[in-house]
């Protein structure tokens, strides 16, 4: 039997090379939307190791949150991973005998910045010491705002870590942002006299002003609230006051929204700007910066810089050692001198 002679030419398929998402680019800078890694390349305590998860909840939604590590992976993995994924930045913590350190490198070719992390407390702990904890669902959706105070010096360790900081994170334009993406906030607060920065992690939520929490809990939740101890419906609206204690109505703490935000906020009315630590808290100080990533000339160090304070006093020490041994000398010879002229004197009135 004759073969049948398939005569369609064969074809390579082409994929279309698909365009970029409208969620990879900034709309306000037009740049590339920062993303990041959190990783180790040791093995970590128990404690550090969840304090790496929360680091990974806080630089949601643009990270690996499920990133794995292994003993054999190096730094060059991460970065050659990193380029096709878009990652920006790498956060690295690394554990000591001495010290617990966090590491923040922008890719590929750094900088790198070195924070020794003197305290710190994970989300769970802070979680566990409030009275009402605050975590929904749709929180970690959106990329938090950051707020830098204390950073306005001149210095330039100080300067760059304030370039690191506002560009991890998304820029935002406050003429056409969305209120309801703003729901956290990330703080940092430099002390000049101890050299300390205080990490805090908040959520943000808004209460209208003048309206009690039983009114706010009918209104998002719409449930039938239980009036059967209550003689009249107008019991339940002006029972209880209007807010609490830690609710108060400020001037300061107030915002006139512009447009409606969730069931509770109208537009044109006055609501309450309320902050919420969720974790987790840390208190760290830049000890190093390199220019490469984790490798180059070192830019700034905290510890030579201790030491060369160190040496700059002993040397004036020894300089005054030495001042002080010369007077004394000069004094000594002054007073050799002057007995010899006695002398000499004498010898001239005998004769």
């Amino acid at each position: 039997m004759g073969r049948f002679k398939n005569n369609k030419k064969s074809r390579v398929i082409v994929k279309p090379i698909s365009k970029k998402n409208q969620e990879d680019v900034s709309h306000v800078t037009g740049d590339k939307i920062p993303k990041s890694f959190v990783f180790s390349r040791m093995k970590l305590p128990p404690s550090v190791r969840q304090l790496q998860m929360d680091l990974r909840k806080l630089m949601l939604p643009y990270t690996a949150l499920s990133l794995k590590e292994k003993k054999r992976n190096t730094l060059r993995d991460f970065l050659n991973v990193s380029g096709p994924m878009g990652v920006t930045h790498f956060l690295m913590l690394s554990k000591t005998a001495s010290a617990l350190n966090l590491r923040v490198a922008r890719t590929p070719q750094g900088p790198t910045l070195t924070f020794k992390i003197h305290q710190y407390s994970l989300a769970s702990d802070i979680a566990q010491s409030q009275t009402r904890p605050r975590c929904p669902q749709d929180l970690f959706k959106n990329p938090p705002l950051i707020v830098l105070s204390g950073f306005g010096s001149q210095e330039l360790h100080l300067k760059l870590a304030t370039i690191m900081f506002q560009n991890i994170f998304p820029s935002i334009d406050i003429n056409t942002v969305k209120l309801s993406t703003c729901q956290r906030l990330v703080l940092l607060n430099y002390n000049k006299d101890t050299k300390l920065i205080d990490f805090r992690h908040y959520s943000i939520r808004l209460q209208p002003v003048g309206v009690s929490r039983r009114i706010r809990k009918f209104v998002q939740n719409h449930q039938v609230p239980d009036l059967r101890n209550l003689q009249d419906v107008s019991d339940f609206v002006t029972k209880a006051g209007y807010g609490s204690e830690s609710e108060g109505d400020e001037e300061a703490a107030t915002v006139t929204l512009s447009s409606d935000l969730g069931r509770v906020n109208k537009g044109a009315t006055k609501s309450a700007v309320k902050l919420q630590e969720i974790g987790p808290r840390m208190t760290m100080q830049l000890v190093k910066v390199e220019e490469g990533l984790c490798t180059g000339g070192i830019i700034f160090s905290e510890y030579e810089n201790v030491d060369g304070k160190k040496e700059n006093m002993k040397k004036k020490d020894e300089e005054a050692d030495e001042e002080e041994e010369e007077d004394s000398e000069e004094e000594e010879e002054g007073g050799e001198g002057s007995e010899e002229d006695g002398e000499d004197m004498d010898e001239d009135f005998e004769d």
